[in-house]
């Protein structure tokens, strides 16, 4: 109990020094994260995580303080991979496909097959990969992803030590410590981030952990509780998900149409929406911590899952900000499709190479209509006033009738008329 405690604020105040140091080399090094349009922050706040837990970890395991068990430091070597690689993300912008498969394979040495089975265990490693992503995705707006890791890490770590699992609570208490530390400098308005190694890494260690504490029981009942263990994540890649595939638009873009965006065009403010995000997941995972302990039904869950489907309907709802979308002085956004750009230019080119003259291709472009709702009403045209009853004022820079022909000499005369 006692270690416990120090190990908690041993991680804390490391990870908040280590985020404070790293943030100038990272700003050197151009890992950085743009939010709010030109704000840009650095992506040091994950390693500093990843510091900070693996030192405090394996110093409490060493010393023998808190001895981690069996499987714990596999686990541990398998989620500094996993942040390796969400590093090496962020520094040269890797496509999704190879992290996906990269986490997999991390997640395929540490699945208990022989309490889950081979068909459970691959599931679970799929799943586990799919929540990674889940959590690096989101890390969309400040202090998101470190509040509900937080949250979901003392859910889990709860559920461990009901299974009597203390190496896998301590790790999982270090690693809540470590993102609050890492809050300090995280919580609205971010000086640091967590990037796709932090959050990679942190997804990674609560969904191996979560699957770790469900081994060898009924596959319905854990199902049921991962999913409310992480119903925060899984409802904004839900979300997405939705949102991108009806709209036409590429699935593994980014854009601005997570949780924390639409919440923002609904009025709330960057912390608001935070602790709206903290309070969802606190939700989720007290429902899946009560339903793994047995103190609530399966069916709870089903509360859950329906209030996920409900909050991803109305947030589809809102229209979010997407890439190609104008904004205008007044009256609501006006969105510039790629399909009539591209006929617009399409009928430009065509008139172009059979000769004829292009002279109203700027009045059909749809960003010339955009300006003229801009311009509507800006430009009025003064009316002028007339001179031909005015009677005629002399200028000040004449020269006066008084001034004698022999002060002003050579080109330097005035002329009077």
């Amino acid at each position: 109990m006692l270690y416990g405690i120090v190990a908690a604020t041993t991680a804390l105040l490391l990870a908040a020094v280590l985020a404070a140091l790293l943030r100038a080399p990272a700003l050197r090094l151009g890992l950085l994260d743009r939010r709010q349009r030109q704000r840009r922050v650095p992506l040091s706040g994950g390693a500093a995580v990843v510091l900070a837990t693996c030192l405090v970890v394996v110093a409490g395991d060493r010393t023998g303080f808190a001895p981690l068990g069996e499987g714990m430091g596999t686990l541990l070597t398998a989620g500094a991979g996993v942040a390796a690689l969400g590093l090496v993300a962020d520094a040269w912008r890797l496509k999704t496909r190879f992290l996906l498969v990269g986490t997999a394979v991390a997640a395929a040495f540490v699945v208990p097959y022989g309490d889950t089975g081979v068909l459970a265990g691959v599931a679970a490693v799929g799943w586990i990969a799919g929540v990674a992503l889940a959590f690096r995705a989101l890390d969309h707006a400040d202090g998101v992803a470190g509040t509900v890791g937080v949250v979901t890490a003392f859910g889990v770590a709860a559920c461990a030590a009901a299974e009597v699992m203390d190496g896998l609570a301590v790790l999982l208490s270090v690693l809540a410590a470590a993102l609050t530390g890492f809050l300090m400098h995280n919580w609205p308005p971010a000086r640091v981030a967590l990037g796709g190694c932090g959050a990679m890494f942190t997804g990674f260690l609560l969904a191996v952990a979560a699957v770790t504490t469900r081994a060898g029981q009924d596959a319905t009942t854990g199902a049921g509780v991962l999913f409310a263990l992480t119903a925060v994540a899984v409802a904004d890649a839900a979300l997405v998900v939705l949102a991108r595939r009806t709209s036409g638009r590429p699935l593994l873009r980014r854009g601005p149409d997570h949780l924390a965006h639409r919440l923002r065009r609904l009025g709330l403010t960057p912390a608001g929406v935070t602790v709206t995000v903290g309070a969802a997941a606190f939700a989720g995972v007290l429902v899946g911590t009560l339903v793994h302990t047995g103190l609530l039904g399966a069916r709870a869950v089903l509360w859950v899952a329906g209030g996920v489907v409900v909050v991803v309907l109305v947030l589809w709802r809102v229209r979010a900000r997407v890439p190609g979308q104008v904004r205008g002085r007044r009256g609501p956004d006006v969105r510039v499709s790629r399909e009539a750009r591209t006929k617009h230019d399409a009928r430009v080119g065509q008139d172009a190479r059979g000769g004829h003259e292009v002279r109203a291709s700027r009045e059909d472009s749809p960003r010339h209509r955009v300006r003229s709702r801009r311009r509507s009403g800006a430009l009025v045209q003064r009316p002028r006033e007339s001179t031909e009853s005015a009677e005629p004022v002399e200028s000040p820079l004449r020269a006066s009738p008084r001034m004698a022909s022999s002060q002003v000499s050579g080109s330097l005369r005035v002329r009077n008329g």
